[in-house]
């Protein structure tokens, strides 16, 4: 699942990283961007975390009523949401303006589990927006992120910004981030529930799912969400992953986590990321399992592909929970 490196010639699509230290960093990196975007009579977007989004609205004043303002760590809770649910819908409802968006998808508190997904969607941004008038800017804080975190982001992104001004990177290769993040996951533990689930049984596997969100606490409206994000990806076993699927189903206390195994191989590394178009047959499951649970990681190749979902048993945020990025 790696895909070949983008071309950069002439493309209007401008994807920079600005890596910042402290609250004004900040504000210099990122309100100047915002101002002359408006200048510009450009749409403008804001999907960051809500501690930044309100020093960014006082920045701003009035001008703030003119920017699409979005809380990414609900947003973009799960990375794999991101492109098509944040990035790609603003931009697709201006196709034919040049639009402005400041993503922050990765923060301080953000859980090692979900780093690998974040990763792969600052890689993947690059292959969604090619020859797309576009300008995503991604803040970094050089504080509180780990070291690698910086790493890779020289990695996704082509240009870098900082204090010192705006330079193109000479470790940019976000095929390799895509590769490097496509390992296989930890192993279930020995509490897991598994089953082979075939087209016959995919009523009886939905019941199952049921059951066995309810005992474990997870509310009403999120045992719909587990019913639907495993039924889909046990459909998409059946149809494309060799006829079967293998269910496996466990709990840690925070989380409910359900994996779909099957000898399928996803090629298409922005599959689960693209909106809905005419050809719905196209990763349209994995994109709807994007939508509705809380992280979603893949491991995929010759030999086969697990899809692994989470959903928490609580209303905390995921970040609230990790410690520190990786």
């Amino acid at each position: 699942m790696s895909p070949a490196h983008p071309s950069t010639a002439e493309d209007p699509f401008d994807h920079p990283a600005l890596f910042y230290s402290g609250p004004d960093e900040y504000l210099a990196g990122t309100v100047p961007f915002i101002e002359e975007g408006l200048s510009a009579d450009e749409p403008v977007a804001v999907a960051v975390p809500e501690r930044n989004l309100r020093p960014l609205r006082d920045a701003l004043g009035s001008s703030a009523e003119r920017v699409h303002m979005l809380d990414m760590t609900e947003a973009g809770a799960n990375p794999g949401r991101i492109i098509p649910g944040v990035l790609r819908a603003f931009a697709d409802a201006h196709p034919d303006r040049r639009v402005r968006i400041i993503g922050e998808p990765i923060w301080p508190g953000r859980s090692e589990i979900e780093y690998p997904a974040c990763a792969q969607h600052e890689a993947l941004i690059n292959f969604a927006f090619t020859g797309r008038a576009v300008t995503i800017l991604c803040p970094y804080d050089t504080d509180g992120l780990h070291p690698q975190v910086i790493d890779d982001a020289r990695a996704t992104h082509p240009v870098l910004v900082d204090r010192g001004g705006r330079r193109r990177s000479d470790k940019y290769d976000p095929g390799r981030i895509v590769g490097d993040h496509n390992q296989p996951l930890p192993r279930p533990p020995q509490t897991a529930v598994e089953r082979v689930v075939d087209r016959a049984a995919l009523d009886g596997a939905r019941r199952f799912l049921a059951a066995y969100g309810r005992e474990s606490g997870l509310a009403a409206d999120r045992i719909v969400d587990l019913e639907i994000a495993a039924t889909e990806l046990l459909t998409n076993s059946v149809r494309h992953g060799g006829g079967t699927g293998t269910l496996r189903i466990w709990t840690d206390g925070e989380q409910l986590i359900c994996e779909v195994s099957d000898t399928g191989h996803i090629t298409d590394p922005l599959a689960g990321r693209r909106p809905p178009g005419a050809d719905l047959s196209q990763g349209h499951g994995l994109l709807l399992v994007n939508h509705i649970v809380d992280l979603v990681r893949i491991h995929t190749g010759p030999l086969g592909t697990t899809v692994r979902i989470h959903l928490w048993l609580t209303r905390q945020e995921p970040q609230a929970a990790a410690a520190q990025q990786r």
